[in-house]
């Protein structure tokens, strides 16, 4: 968020100091408000946000929230106290004190992300930001494989079959292909193959004229229709019937269909991207999927690893789900790092679906609030083993922090490789300093408190780019 502005309302000098200290490392310009009735916050103050403390009373919050109500609905505001009733409808992100870098440095990117939001939904909005879709979290192996693939075919109009467990977040991925692809400013349709009776689906997606059938009282567009000059995003294509497969194959190959009912052709110009959960070759075998349209989909196939394979993005994935909730919801929730390490033992077979209602639960159930292994539900303890339970630890103001930073860890039973633990601690935190710090390596020595030098050393050690963490 380079050289953005943000205004600080607070009546805590002390409070102020720090946070302009830490803004203006992480290259933000501050504005500070002395009259809350009359701080500048319309379109003419040019603000990323507001940053929102302690105010000597409630008449001095009501006259600040008045003012961006009136001028500013949609400016970001950063609480770093209680969220007060008088914001409620404006955009709210928390900051917990003490204040730290990677925390602030997370809420500002968010905040970020949702004022590229707002510009394209606008009209003439503009460009959109690259990171609209942030769900494809994580810094594993595999989901770095997945966004590589993502990247490769996006500009293309090759028809690409995405094959995951359901709730890996197939739909995430096809979204991500049509954002970045040359059809972004066209539609993006799904249609869930699955959810709609066989003899429907034809209607649903060739579209209808008026008569075609019993309750067919006027002519219906189908999503091939819908979705011309864009994607067409055909979910669970695995349970289509081979009667509609047929029909599929036929406007794949022919790029031209007709409505139920109608003889008159028209084209199909969308890209189409299909995802399903099944194993198609076995269904092939089975004689439930054509074979030929198989080959016709997965021209380019991407498998979207299940939670379980790709474990180590857990914390990161918990912490953008409660950046979500805290930017959607107004609420906010932490985990300890016990509770972290004991879902990170948890099987998910629901996946990151599962994984979402989660941390949604407990945003409701404990608001602001700390979970620790008791207060998850009994299914995701089962087998923490002898993981203690302890509370978050706060680390000093301006040190850095970790996704799941918290109590102190604990020595398995069976022991470990300590040389290999440490290692691969050093090598996390190193990652997450980088991507903090957009891969200014200057920037994150001084979050790790060390030289830079020292810091480039232990990169070449790991065999790490700067460039890693903000690519991956």
């Amino acid at each position: 968020m380079a050289r953005s502005k943000l205004l600080i309302v607070d009546e805590d000098p002390a409070r102020v100091e720090e946070l302009t200290r830490v803004l203006e490392f992480l290259d933000v310009d501050v504005e500070r408000g002395a009259d809350p009735a009359t701080v500048p916050v319309g379109d003419d103050a040019a603000l990323a946000g507001v940053c929102l403390g302690r105010l000597a009373s409630e008449a001095a919050l009501e006259a600040l929230a008045r003012r961006l109500r009136e001028q500013a609905p949609r400016l970001p505001v950063l609480l770093l106290d209680e969220p007060p009733a008088t914001l409620e409808g404006q955009p709210v992100w928390r900051v917990r004190r003490p204040i730290r870098y990677a925390q602030l440095a997370e809420s500002l990117r968010a905040v970020e992300i949702y004022r590229a939001r707002q510009r394209a939904q606008a009209p003439g909005g503009g460009e959109r930001d690259p990171e609209l879709f942030r769900s494809l979290v994580g810094n594993s192996r595999k989901i770095r494989q997945v966004r590589q693939l993502i990247s490769q075919v996006a500009g293309s109009d090759a028809s690409v079959l995405i094959l995951g467990e359901s709730g890996t977040g197939k739909e995430v991925v096809a979204r991500n292909i049509h954002y970045h692809s040359t059809r972004r400013d066209g539609p993006f349709v799904p249609v869930n193959c699955g959810a709609i009776p066989a003899d429907l689906l034809e209607s649903e997606l060739f579209g209808h004229e008026k008569g075609a059938f019993t309750g067919a009282i006027s002519a219906r567009q189908g999503r091939f229709e819908l979705a011309q000059d864009g994607t067409l995003f055909l979910d669970e294509i695995g349970d289509m019937s081979l009667s509609m497969q047929v029909k599929l194959l036929r406007v794949l190959q022919e790029r031209v269909f007709e409505r139920v009912g109608s003889n008159r052709q028209l084209t199909a110009n969308a890209r189409i991207v299909a995802a399903t959960h099944r194993d198609l070759e076995t269904r092939i075998d089975e004689g439930d999927f054509r074979e030929d349209l198989f080959y016709r989909l997965n021209v380019f196939p991407i498998e979207m690893p299940p939670l379980r394979e790709r474990v180590e993005d857990l914390p990161l994935l918990i912490e953008e789900l409660i950046t979500r909730i805290e930017h959607d919801r107004g609420h906010s929730v932490r985990l300890t790092s016990a509770a972290i390490i004991a879902l990170c033992q948890y099987r998910w077979p629901g996946n990151v679906r599962e994984l979402a209602n989660l941390v949604e639960r407990l945003a409701i159930l404990h608001p602001f609030g700390v979970v620790d292994i008791g207060d998850l539900p009994a299914r995701y303890r089962e087998h923490a083993g002898d993981i203690e339970q302890a509370p978050v630890l706060e680390l000093p103001a301006g040190g850095g922090g970790t996704a799941a930073d918290g109590a102190m860890p604990r020595l398995p039973r069976e022991g470990l490789d300590l040389k290999e633990h440490l290692t691969s601690v050093e090598v996390s935190l190193i990652r997450q300093a980088l991507e903090s710090s957009n891969g200014v390596v200057s920037r994150a020595a001084k979050l790790l408190n060390v030289g830079r030098t020292t810091l480039v050393e232990k990169m070449r050690k790991y065999g790490m780019s700067r460039d890693e963490a903000t690519n991956a």
